[in-house]
């Protein structure tokens, strides 16, 4: 995959006949700022233009310019939807990372390596780090400032301070 673009959704399904997709998303604030698409899993790797985006239960209703019935939508059935990460990051606050950086940075506490980030998971609260740790174990760990002041996404570096008992 071109590290160049981020999934920020999929292609579920369509909704109603006039060419609207069904949209799963992890970021709404992608979704919503999102002007074009590019569908890069499809064979012609399409750009599409977003002309309309409204909300529903845990979903995203997308009319796309030019698409304008459920036979021009059915070939990207099951599709995920890119944005161009430049774009992704500007939209980000200054404690605000993209999951695919994180994965992979190392984790220090007090200098000393601790572990690596092999994953992101949620627990409809907050974002959990999954840290392995030297022994092959996983912690998953709150990603929270108190616990992470120092995040060096350039030099894959991250900083814990945990409370006791956090990674035991």
């Amino acid at each position: 995959m071109n590290k160049n673009y981020i999934s920020i959704g999929k292609i579920i399904n369509f909704f109603g006949i006039k060419g609207e997709a069904k949209v799963g998303y992890s970021n709404e604030s992608h979704i919503k700022s999102a002007k074009k698409v590019y569908m890069l899993d499809s064979k012609t790797k399409d750009e599409l233009e977003i002309q309309n985006v409204r909300f529903g239960k845990n979903f995203a209703i997308i009319k796309f310019k030019n698409i304008d019935d459920i036979n021009d939508l059915i070939q990207y059935k099951g599709q995920r939807i890119f944005i161009l990460k430049e774009d992704a990051l500007n939209k980000l606050d200054k404690d605000e990372f993209l999951i695919q950086d994180l994965i992979g940075c190392i984790v220090y506490e007090k200098g000393e390596k601790i572990g690596e980030v092999v994953n992101i998971s949620n627990n409809s609260s907050q974002d959990l780090l999954n840290i392995k740790n030297t022994l092959g174990q996983i912690k998953l760990v709150p990603f929270v400032n108190e616990f992470f002041p120092n995040v060096d996404i350039k030099n894959k570096r991250i900083e814990i301070t945990p409370i006791e008992g956090l990674l035991s």
